[in-house]
């Protein structure tokens, strides 16, 4: 049986693995409130990474980084200008 394909359009924390799931929120539990966008800001960054051909399986194929994480950035940018 092979492995199934990685989901292009899934985020970490919507996988079903636990593991990953804690690793996001432990990210973003690391950066300082004042530096954390609000949950509606990076909301609209992650609807837009979902749509994004460069998403796979929660990581940004532009510059490596997890998506989650990097919206959750109050100065955090896409490296491809899309937010």
């Amino acid at each position: 049986m092979s492995d199934p394909k990685p989901c292009r359009r899934c985020l970490l924390s919507e996988m079903d693995d636990e593991s990953l799931r804690q690793m996001i929120e432990r990210g973003i539990d690391g950066i300082p409130a004042p530096d954390r966008a609000e949950k509606k800001v990076c909301a609209e960054r992650l609807s837009i990474c979902r749509l994004c051909d460069k998403l796979l399986s929660g990581t940004c194929l532009s510059c490596g980084c997890y998506v989650e994480i990097r919206a959750a950035i109050k100065k955090g940018r896409c490296p491809d200008k899309k937010w």
